[in-house]
């Protein structure tokens, strides 16, 4: 468990597109995530900001984008991966299986999947702090 304090997913990342900021946290014994900031915080064809407008729960789907808790349920496995999550993507409305991997200090891969993680979409994202 030493390797994961120091190799920890904890704090502000980006993705590949750098569309968003996200914090990675503790929230109870796992980790979590939330969008912190969006590049195009507003919906261009309306000038408002972006909702959750995809949300399969008609009661969310007024939400902020910017916020919205959409990682969770994350446990340390082994070699600096954090297993067992479920990642929402607000871009289609649909929830997926994750995995965070810590490759060093600087990156980590994200993988969303459906039934086996050999088969899904990893991301590299880059910490911010």
């Amino acid at each position: 468990m030493a390797s994961a304090q120091t190799m920890s997913p904890i704090g502000i990342w980006t993705d590949a597109e750098k569309d968003a900021t996200f914090e990675i946290f503790k929230c109870g014994d796992k980790l979590c995530g939330r969008i912190v900031t969006l590049t195009v915080p507003n919906d261009p064809a309306t000038g408002k900001p972006k909702t959750d407008n995809l949300n399969p729960d008609p009661k969310l789907r007024n939400r902020l984008r910017q916020g919205i808790v959409f990682m969770q349920g994350f446990k340390y496995d082994s070699d600096n991966k954090w297993d067992d999550g479920k990642i929402y993507n607000p871009k289609d409305g649909k929830t997926y299986s994750c995995y965070m991997k810590v490759n060093d200090a600087k990156t980590m891969e994200v993988k969303g999947y459906i039934g086996f993680s050999l088969i899904g979409k990893s991301q590299t994202w880059t910490r911010v702090k």
